[in-house]
């Protein structure tokens, strides 16, 4: 595959010694922006520090992404492409000079929230999941057994095992129903949280700031333990 560049948005603190980072991966039809400026400012609060990808066909990037949902094929290429678009940025984080690379972490919302998991999945330097409407696949998915083959978000959730993960989901969500929620919350190993809001897919902007101070929370307890591991000697 050959190597594009992708559109992003970099927020980093100003803090003493390398930030904890978290790559922030939006829904379908969004931008790297409504991330951006939605958890991106709430983490560079914290001291966190983001990066905002645009998605294959979303953004400033070329393509109508309606009309490639609908061919399978060029979807399925879409989603190989995100997948290793997200594993180049994590590599691009982990090399950053002002980045903390054992402190790394993943945000990502709807469709984002799925291309979150399967890349942590695979991925263990990401220490930290957030997921915000995201879920299981639905009920009565077309191609069900064929679509697991290549997205299957219950096994992805059981492969964290060890690595905290949260869900942030809408009561009256109708896109990501709380079934699909509960589903994959159920297949996730210990530490993970399940947070409601009441309200539909899009997060209020208090579950947005839950959110990023649990994982900003997540990512600093990563850091005071490791400083606390006795050191090797010999």
């Amino acid at each position: 595959m050959s190597r594009v560049d992708v559109p992003s948005v970099w927020l980093a603190p100003k803090v003493k010694g390398p930030a904890p980072a978290v790559l922030l991966l939006h829904g379908f039809s969004s931008n790297k922006e409504r991330m951006a400026q939605s958890v991106g400012r709430e983490l560079l609060a914290l001291g966190v520090a983001s990066l905002a990808l645009d998605l294959p066909f979303h953004g400033e990037r070329d393509g109508d992404v309606h009309s490639v949902s609908r061919n399978p094929l060029a979807l399925v290429g879409a989603w190989r492409t995100a997948i290793a678009e997200s594993r180049d940025a994590i590599t691009w984080l982990a090399e950053h000079p002002s980045v903390d690379a054992g402190r790394l972490a993943v945000v990502g919302y709807s469709l984002g929230g799925f291309l979150a998991l399967m890349t942590a999945a695979e991925d263990e330097r990401l220490r930290v999941v957030a997921l915000a409407a995201a879920g299981d696949l639905p009920d009565h998915t077309p191609y069900a057994s064929l679509i697991r083959g290549l997205v299957n978000p219950l096994r992805a959730a059981e492969r964290l095992a060890g690595r905290p993960l949260l869900l942030v989901n809408g009561t009256r969500d109708t896109t990501t129903r709380p079934e699909q929620a509960k589903r994959l919350f159920a297949a996730a190993k210990e530490p993970k949280t399940l947070h409601w809001y009441e309200g539909g897919h899009w997060p209020p902007v208090s579950a947005i700031a839950l959110a990023a101070r649990w994982v900003a929370e997540q990512l600093h307890a990563a850091g005071e333990a490791r400083a606390a591991r006795p050191r090797r000697t010999g």
